[in-house]
């Protein structure tokens, strides 16, 4: 009788660092949870508990963003409409959440390198916080923390950033702006948020009610560009949830079927170029919450079967 393996990955999680929210906030904090009690019930991550990474320090958080700015995040002197701008109150879980989200991806680029394969953070994405102030419920930018703090311990030369969360990953854009080691391509809705865009090395933008064929199609292009010009030997690829047809914040129409395309054809071209590659779920905001775990978790599962580490 032949015995089936199930295909694995190294996942690391953070939703027991939960952030507080008010009554009737849009901000799906329980997805994290959902999405990984359906990862270990799925047994994605293997027979042992998922990796729980540590906080990203000071230092690492400051290779992306001003003292300054960490100061007044991590004591609460963030100002009233700084706060508006974030969209969460601030609290210590915001803070701990926050370094603990970037240590995830930390942590999965390091896997990621280690194993010449594919790592993932159930959480992640963060990418329209900026150096000096956060927005769009990000407060650190995970993928640009990573991707210097990756070039810092001397494990990557360079490295592409695959966003395709449905927003333009304007804080990324703008954090690693004239940094030739680090290339930023990021594909989205051009009428959503942010409504003032910043520049990527690469910007592809869709209209409204762009479906799975012709995204698939600009997302094709824009990856063969963006592989040909970073020459890079890590990827950081943000998975978002929220280009699905029932998004609430999404405004583009890819099916389930299509953002499963979505991630074969960007974790199969990374593959075949050789690239380790750290994925993280990004934005998720749809009518039903179950439908953006499935999402999400469907990514986990072309994730694990990609996996090479």
């Amino acid at each position: 009788m032949t015995r089936l393996v199930r295909a694995q990955v190294h996942i690391f999680c953070t939703d027991r660092f939960v952030l507080p929210l008010p009554e009737g906030h849009r901000f799906p904090m329980l997805k994290y949870q959902l999405l990984r009690e359906r990862v270990m019930a799925e047994g994605l991550g293997g027979t042992r508990p998922l990796a729980e990474p540590p906080a990203a320090s000071d230092e690492e958080i400051l290779r992306a963003h001003d003292r300054a700015y960490l100061e007044r995040v991590v004591r609460g002197e963030l100002s009233a409409s700084q706060l508006k701008r974030i969209g969460f109150p601030w609290s210590p879980e915001m803070v701990e959440r926050s370094r603990r989200s970037s240590g995830a991806t930390l942590a999965a680029c390091r896997r990621a390198l280690e194993g010449g394969g594919v790592a993932v953070n159930l959480a992640g994405g963060t990418h329209h916080a900026f150096r000096d102030r956060g927005e769009g419920y990000c407060v650190f930018n995970d993928a640009a923390i990573a991707a210097l703090g990756m070039q810092a311990e001397g494990r990557a030369r360079r490295v592409v950033i695959v966003d395709c969360d449905v927003h333009q990953g304007n804080g990324t854009a703008a954090i690693l702006a004239g940094d030739p080691s680090v290339f930023t391509f990021s594909i989205h809705g051009a009428n959503n948020f942010p409504f003032q865009k910043e520049t990527s090395d690469l910007d592809v933008e869709l209209p409204d009610g762009t479906g799975d064929d012709v995204y698939l199609e600009a997302l094709e292009a824009g990856l063969c560009h963006a592989l040909s010009a970073s020459q890079a030997d890590l990827a950081i690829f943000l998975a978002g949830a929220d280009p699905h047809e029932d998004d609430r914040l999404g405004r583009l129409s890819l099916t389930i079927e299509g953002l499963a395309r979505r991630d074969r054809l960007v974790l199969g071209m990374l593959g075949d170029a050789g690239i380790p590659t750290a994925v993280a779920m990004a934005g998720g905001y749809g009518r039903r919450l179950e439908i953006t775990v499935a999402i999400h978790l469907q990514t986990v599962r072309i994730a694990a079967a990609f996996n090479r580490g």
